[in-house]
């Protein structure tokens, strides 16, 4: 339609122009970038620790003597606040400190956030390591929050920033097959420091000190991405960086998109503000379900309390590691599949047959929970394998759908302007209820007992509609010509306003593209 105009910032589609390929400068940012997400993975699989015997004597003796009374319900002995406020504290600290991240990654780059989130993360494992009553424990995870909080916001926009567009979904999920690694390896840690007794929840606690080393140094190694040196008035020098990270110097049509949507950018003095106009409704819809989702998918609830939810169910001290460990070996594994396979399959595929799995395993697991334990009775070791084979089921899917997805979506949808403002929403809401399920779930698993499952069962069905409803597919779609996926899907299109606007080449709208 001759006259039609497209969006200003980016002024039209070039994803075709794109070159470049993987190259080494683009791997190595990746991994050292990455280990911010086993940062995040290790402090959550390290919350086992909340089971050792010495560590509940010296912090929780309440706990220590309930766990050990044979009279009190098996889904009632850990139901403790002080319990969960060691482990939901992290979380909110990381809330609160990732809206103090975003203008700092705006302003001073995505490298500024890492480095910030990997020396609060030397300080927390300092402080943890070295507790000698409750108020220094709580003080470390608090350190520990405001590291997540950070690393959290700037790391998965650096991914996003730094690939290929054609190889953005794989290379963004390495922040969360890190975090899986993580949590694999704080339950192999867990294993193995219960038995170094009565100090080996120390060097569970301290040992989170060696990836953060890792992320501060990396930090400070790293390039910025282009399109934060760009959007910060070095334009020369992020289109050198650019050349680097593509491995060529034909980096015209990606370039002109970083430049035209950093003119953009430039004129948002108050992104938090901007990022409520309509026109950005459809990211800001993302940025609060897509987090919030991923944590009522009821993840967290077995990765926090893996060990505690086991030894509820009536396996003993051994076997509840196990589970665990097993059970983070899952997670660890679907990611891979993840990485595989995102951008061939989409994410929209993943994102919906990882959601019917995950209901049907929350369902057989209430199911048997409600028929073969009870307040007074336990599973039977062929019952045990079964929920702990169909609970692995779950962690597969969640693996290789939500668990990566929940982040990779949000992290690449918002255009420069409220980009950082935008991953700072996501981190900030993920957080947000990450705190509070840590905070309730004892509280739930004791009131709810085996229907916690069809709780969460009931979440998971929504947000499985809800992705096949509201969610675009954005494979292979340029960061900076995401704007223009949003307006040509059937309900946002009609939610977002007019835009001002520059005409469009060869005079086609909209309507011609669609």
């Amino acid at each position: 339609m001759a006259g039609s105009m497209a969006p200003l910032g980016v002024k039209k589609e070039r994803a075709a122009e794109y070159k470049g390929h993987m190259t080494f400068a683009v791997a190595m940012a990746c991994i050292v970038a990455a280990i911010g997400g086993s940062i995040f993975g290790y402090d959550i699989g390290i919350s086992g620790v909340n089971t050792m015997d010495p560590f509940l004597q010296r912090f929780f003796p309440v706990v220590f003597q309930r766990k050990n009374s044979a009279s009190l319900n098996n889904y009632c002995k850990y139901d403790n606040q002080a319990l969960s406020a060691f482990t939901s504290i992290l979380y909110l600290a990381g809330q609160v400190s990732t809206l103090v991240a975003a203008p700092v990654t705006r302003n001073y780059g995505r490298r500024a956030s890492i480095i910030c989130g990997g020396i609060s993360f030397l300080m927390g494992a300092a402080l943890n390591a070295a507790a000698v009553n409750l108020t220094t424990l709580i003080l470390g995870r608090v350190m520990l929050g405001v590291g997540i909080g950070f690393g959290n916001q700037a790391v998965p926009l650096y991914l996003s920033e730094m690939a290929p567009a054609h190889l953005r979904g794989g290379l963004n999920m390495m922040f969360q097959l890190a975090t899986t690694l993580g949590i694999f390896s704080a339950n192999m840690i867990n294993y193995g420091t219960q038995k170094i007794k009565p100090w080996g929840w120390r060097l569970s606690l301290g040992l989170v000190a060696a990836p953060a080393l890792l992320m501060t140094i990396g930090g400070i190694l790293l390039p910025e991405t282009p399109n934060s040196l760009i959007e910060r008035g070095r334009v020369e020098e992020g289109r050198r960086v650019l050349e680097l990270i593509r491995g060529t110097a034909d980096v015209d049509a990606e370039f002109t998109d970083m430049a035209e949507a950093s003119e953009l950018a430039n004129t948002i003095t108050h992104p938090f503000r901007n990022i409520l106009e309509r026109r950005n409704r459809p990211q800001l819809v993302m940025a609060v379900c897509m987090p919030a989702f991923q944590t009522l998918t009821g993840i967290n609830s077995i990765l926090f309390y893996a060990p505690v939810l086991f030894r509820s169910m009536g396996f003993g001290a051994d076997w509840s590691l196990y589970s665990s460990m097993l059970t983070g070996a899952v997670l660890l594994f679907s990611t891979l599949i993840s990485i595989a396979t995102v951008d061939r399959l989409g994410r929209r595929k993943l994102l919906i047959s990882g959601g019917i799995q995950m209901i049907v395993c929350q369902v057989i697991v209430a199911a048997i929970l409600g028929v073969k334990f009870g307040a007074d009775k336990q599973l039977s070791r062929s019952c045990s394998i079964v929920v702990v084979f169909v609970i692995c089921l779950f962690m597969l899917a969640f693996g290789w759908s939500w668990g990566p997805l929940g982040w990779t979506v949000p992290s690449e949808i918002f255009p420069l302007e409220t980009r950082s403002a935008g991953q700072s929403i996501t981190v900030a809401v993920n957080l947000f209820f990450t705190f509070v399920i840590a905070q309730v779930f004892l509280s739930l698993l004791c009131a709810f007992k085996f229907a916690i499952f069809i709780f969460f069962a009931g979440w998971i069905a929504v947000m499985t509609a809800f992705v096949y409803v509201f969610l675009p597919e954005t494979k292979g779609v340029p960061i900076e010509e995401m704007v223009m996926l949003w307006s040509k899907h059937w309900f946002w299109k009609i939610i977002m306003p007019a835009m001002p606007t520059m005409p469009l080449e060869n005079g086609l709208g909209p309507s011609d593209i669609c």
